[in-house]
């Protein structure tokens, strides 16, 4: 069977490596790059992102790839977006008091979590709906790292769209799974067994 090629989208924003290393031991034929052409043949598209929201779409922008993942989404090719790279699929994000427009492929807005001890660093549980092609075949006490500040915190997308929702002081999205748009705001590559069987689970659906 030919492996399922896989890009992971080179805009500036960090982890590419890890993210790479993280994708082929699925099996998977993974490349690096920027190249439109390369990220909108490929069978799946990692959208990775560390850092400021700013920043990340900033970067996107440069090699126009909030127009690669619309031009996916519309034609239900796979895409996965990671950490920050799931914040910039909303239609907007605020930083310290800063709002910046997103991919807008989901609405709404992505805030700082009203939380005593931030960032929400370290390992925590996800609460899976029922038919999550993400997260097969995982326990309900699996857990997986997380880094961040900020967080969707509300859904006012399709209803029809699995919504994964985990818990620091206050509840977050921690993955939705929409068609052929998924995300994750943890780090499946630094999530060690459970983030490699999430990465498995959606090369496979490739």
């Amino acid at each position: 069977m030919t492996a399922k090629s896989v890009v992971v989208l080179d805009y500036g924003s960090g982890n590419l490596r890890s993210a790479q290393r993280a994708l082929q031991r699925t099996g998977a034929s993974v490349e690096v790059t920027s190249d439109a052409r390369a990220a909108l043949a490929a069978d799946g598209l990692v959208v990775p992102g560390v850092g400021a929201f700013e920043a990340c779409m900033v970067g996107l922008r440069k090699i126009g790839g909030e127009r690669i993942i619309a031009e996916r989404v519309a034609s239900g090719r796979p895409v996965l977006g990671v950490c920050v790279g799931m914040q910039i699929l909303f239609e907007r994000g605020v930083e310290f008091g800063v709002e910046t427009q997103g991919c807008g492929q989901w609405p709404g807005a992505v805030t700082r979590l009203d939380a005593p001890v931030i960032p929400h660093m370290g390992w925590n549980v996800v609460d899976a709906p029922e038919g999550s092609t993400l997260f097969k075949g995982l326990d309900a006490d699996t857990r997986f790292y997380f880094v961040h500040s900020y967080a969707a915190q509300q859904w006012e997308g399709r209803p029809e769209a699995l919504l994964t929702w985990a818990t620091h002081e206050v509840q977050f999205l921690a993955a939705v799974e929409d068609g052929p748009l998924a995300a994750t705001q943890f780090h499946p590559e630094k999530s060690g067994d459970a983030g490699a069987a999430l990465l498995n689970n959606w090369v496979e659906g490739l």
